[in-house]
């Protein structure tokens, strides 16, 4: 019998201690090794959740494994902060929003994912990251919260080209906007002509293809100006 290197017995014993305890815990628990965010496990009940045995799970590629149960549209959020976290090699935690389809439904479902680098090889690069991921049960008493949350996140990434051809200083006058101050308030805050923010103001709308003041809100929430 092949003797397993000393890196895997390693690997494989950082996996058992998750194991011992994966599924007292809420949520899923899933592993992933680096370089290429290869699948190692998932707790049991994400597999039930997804139908699938973890010899399945570790016969997928990533791109096949996101494709088949992860909404796309998420990942132009998540990915970048994944990759930051990988590269940065820091032992901060980071958090987002995944839509994933569970128990054989065509419906997406809400999930907030925690993950961090879970083990290093000995040259102290990350080799094993964990996430965490739980999800957002739309029976609880915070559901509109959540919802609206979610639809923020939506809507900053479906807006995000549009938001970003704003100046830093039309992001000022929007948020004024948005709180309600007229342009001769805007102008005495911001030490500038009554004229120039109306100039700004029509900018602002045509920028973001927006006219009403509850659209102009959405924006201001979204990208956290208020």
């Amino acid at each position: 019998m092949n003797k397993l290197p000393d890196l895997e017995l390693k690997i494989q014993a950082e996996i058992d201690k998750i194991h011992a305890v994966a599924n007292l815990l809420p949520g899923v628990t899933i592993i992933h090794r680096m370089p290429d965010f290869k699948l190692e496990y998932m707790s049991q009940n994400g597999l039930n959740q997804l139908g699938i045995t973890l010899a399945e799970l570790r016969s997928y590629s990533t791109p096949d494994y996101t494709a088949k149960y992860f909404n796309p549209e998420d990942a132009e959020t998540y990915v970048p902060k994944v990759k930051d976290m990988v590269e940065r090699n820091t032992d901060n935690d980071i958090t987002f929003f995944q839509q994933v389809k569970i128990n054989n439904s065509p419906d997406w479902v809400w999930h907030l994912s925690t993950m961090k680098i879970l083990m290093r090889d000995d040259e102290g690069l990350p080799l094993l990251v964990i996430n965490m991921a739980f999800k957002v049960d739309p029976i609880q008493h915070v559901t509109a919260k959540v919802e609206r949350m979610l639809e923020e996140n939506i809507f900053l990434r479906k807006n995000f080209g549009k938001f970003s051809n704003l100046t830093k200083r039309e992001c000022e006058i929007l948020r004024l906007m948005v709180l309600g101050k007229s342009s001769p308030e805007i102008a005495s805050q911001l030490f500038i002509a009554a004229g120039t923010v109306d100039t700004h103001r029509k900018n602002i709308k045509h920028k973001l293809g927006a006219n009403s003041s509850f659209e102009l809100s959405q924006y201001a929430r979204a990208f956290d100006l208020i």
